[in-house]
């Protein structure tokens, strides 16, 4: 398996789940520093507050970037820690502590790639309505604006929501996220007025002249039908449309799915939709960021507005309980390059949760998360060879991290973090990796 040079080989992380230090520098409250809070939600009653404090160990990560090989880094930016009411006074320190991390980047020759929003939305907007109210979208385009102006001549590759699919869905309709929310018109209204500030904000760096890239990040799943009934195959058509086409056809076709429309109607919100938004958020962007999990294998059932019920696959499970298919990775790619024009793709997200530890000898062998990457990457290979446009892969998650409602029972990092001491450990994956990076670049 041969990639391409110039190919970006990096990780990912996201700024609640590593930063820690949330009431430092003047930051503001985040729905996720108020949600994790609210007893019952996350596991032990564990919050962000300290996470993997890269707040104040943001170089020795950078350095631990260098030493294991990564070429790119992808990251988001806390709204709260630069609008701390989520508009209106602009907190300096925060963007200072941005533009100090790009700069340790760029000085270990590591290409910065950042979002713009990963889940934490300033509590302060969320009092007015949050994602429900159309002005958060308006907001977030200034914030958008803001940031682009701010450190825009410094990174390259921006990438304006990260998952709105799990901002709306599980923040809005199963509750297992921050606001909580449990409500299929919450999670419709959230997700339009999600993908109508992604388009203001692709707007807004257009304007901006900046030389860079702008895209948007979607969490896409193959869907199977669970037989060959005609209802089953119904049934994992309507999942495709709530998972992947509603945020798909919107972004690329610049439309919403007609049967998602109609199946939506009972729970569309008069006048959410307004003339103009689809053309907004089918503006165009330069890539797309593909985050990629696992499948869904999908039955009807009559129950509930979709009418559909998962079902178990056969394959081996990480400690999340989600099936490892590395051949849905290869399927996924293939099917959005047919049927979105050949658009650029970067794996942003591409990993698994193993119950790792240090062990007597100071290592930390978790040759299953070795496996995984290796049998994904060849899936990735494979798209490729069939002309699928694959420009980058970041595996999920650089270091273990404060994995939301988890907290830190689940460990998806190519680095061990001892959460008491903030000892960092690379494991044999990250080594591997490393490894592996380096057959890739011929040093």
């Amino acid at each position: 398996m041969k990639f391409p040079d110039g190919f970006l080989w990096g990780a990912a992380t996201a700024a609640y789940q590593i930063e820690g230090a949330v009431w430092e520098d003047g930051r503001g409250e985040s729905i996720w520093d108020r949600f994790a809070r609210t007893p019952g939600k996350v596991y032990q009653g564990e919050t962000g507050d300290i996470a993997c404090d890269h707040y104040h160990r943001f170089r020795e990560d950078v350095a631990l970037m260098k030493a294991l090989g990564h070429n790119a880094y992808r990251f988001s930016i806390a709204w709260p820690r630069i609008f701390p009411e989520g508009a209106g006074r602009v907190n300096q320190k925060g963007i200072d502590f941005y533009r100090r991390l790009v700069d340790e980047l760029q000085g270990a020759g590591i290409l910065p790639m950042a979002t713009l929003y990963h889940w934490d939305l300033p509590q302060a907007l969320q009092e007015k309505g949050g994602w429900e109210n159309r002005e958060t979208a308006y907001r977030f385009a200034e914030y958008a604006a803001h940031m682009y102006e701010a450190i825009g001549d410094a990174i390259p590759c921006w990438i304006t929501l990260n998952e709105p699919w799990c901002s709306a869905m599980l923040g809005h309709l199963t509750g297992e996220m921050a606001p909580g929310k449990r409500d299929w018109a919450s999670a419709v209204a959230a997700s339009h007025h999600l993908l109508l500030g992604h388009g203001l904000a692709v707007q807004a760096y257009r304007r901006g002249g900046l030389k860079g890239q702008v895209g948007i990040t979607l969490i896409c799943t193959l869907c199977e039908p669970a037989t060959g009934s005609a209802a089953d195959r119904a049934a994992a058509q309507r999942h495709d449309g709530y998972a992947n086409r509603w945020f798909l056809d919107p972004v690329f076709l610049g439309h919403y799915p007609a049967d998602m429309l109609q199946l939506y109607q009972p729970v569309l919100r008069p006048g959410l939709i307004q003339p103009g938004d689809e053309r907004i958020i089918g503006a165009g962007v330069d890539f797309l960021g593909l985050n990629y999990y696992f499948r869904n294998i999908v039955a009807h059932d009559d129950a509930g507005l979709l009418q559909t019920r998962a079902v178990h696959g056969p394959g081996p499970k990480t400690d999340m309980g989600w099936e490892i298919y590395p051949h849905g990775l290869e399927l996924l790619l293939g099917r959005i390059h047919q049927v979105y024009g050949g658009v650029p793709i970067y794996v942003t997200e591409s990993g698994m949760a193993n119950p790792d530890r240090v062990g007597a000898d100071g290592t930390v062998n978790d040759q299953v998360r070795i496996d995984y990457l290796r049998e994904h990457f060849a899936a990735a290979h494979r798209a490729m060879a069939a002309g699928v446009d694959l420009r980058g892969y970041f595996v999920w998650s650089l270091i273990d991290n404060f994995e939301w409602a988890f907290g830190t029972s689940k460990r998806f990092g190519l680095v061990h973090v001892d959460y008491e001491t903030q000892v960092r450990t690379p494991k044999a994956s990250a080594y591997w990796y490393r490894d592996w990076i380096r057959s890739q670049s011929g040093r």
